[in-house]
């Protein structure tokens, strides 16, 4: 079955998470920013990074190695264009549900609306794999809302194929998940967003 996320340009996707009626683009740079400010990471890895949102909250005075994944390489294309001047920025294409990653580990890995996608098997695997001893692990989940409709009505059309992709993660299961796997619960965030939907944030620390 072919990635629908290989058929969804860039310009769709910015344009839909924007949205008056979705607003949730500026919602997962906040709390990007408010990870980063935690971690204090020198190294990131952002899982999913579509077209680079977040990335102007890194301090290149803190961070020096920014790797940036995607499975759309036009995606990937649109950050090394925006972001060209981000020291120590490496991109990868790569699909986290199906392939194994073999890069070198970063203090910081993020994944933010990546599992209810990509599905939590092989992708938190390499979401895993990818943090260096005593670094940390952060998520973003999107929270079940009384519409139960996990993607919201768009004008984009190409947005729609994704409902049927789509499954919700329980941070109450990735927490009791990540302690069998030595990560602690560090830091965690609730940020309310339009139309009764909300995001969970947590940080994991690696013992």
């Amino acid at each position: 079955m072919s990635n629908p996320w290989l058929s969804i340009p860039l310009a769709d996707y910015e344009g839909h998470m924007s949205s008056a009626e979705t607003q949730q683009l500026g919602a997962l740079s906040d709390l990007f920013g408010e990870i980063l400010g935690y971690c204090h990471p020198s190294s990131v890895a952002v899982l999913g990074i579509a077209g680079g949102n977040g990335l102007d909250r890194i301090d290149s005075n803190v961070t020096q190695r920014v790797v940036g994944l995607d499975v759309n390489p036009l995606y990937l294309d649109a950050v090394r264009q925006r972001y060209s001047l981000v020291p120590g920025l490496e991109l990868h294409c790569a699909d986290l549900a199906e392939q194994i990653l073999d890069l070198p580990p970063v203090q910081l890995v993020h994944a933010a609306l990546v599992f209810e996608h990509a599905g939590a098997g092989r992708c938190l695997e390499n979401a895993l794999s990818l943090v260096a001893p005593r670094g940390a692990f952060s998520a973003v989940l999107q929270l079940p809302s009384e519409s139960g409709q996990p993607i919201g009505e768009s004008p984009f059309s190409s947005m729609r194929s994704l409902s049927s992709h789509f499954s919700f993660i329980s941070p109450t299961w990735l927490r009791q998940t990540l302690e069998e796997r030595k990560f602690r619960l560090a830091h965690e965030a609730r940020r309310a967003l339009s139309g009764g939907k909300a995001f969970w944030m947590g940080v994991f620390s690696s013992e």
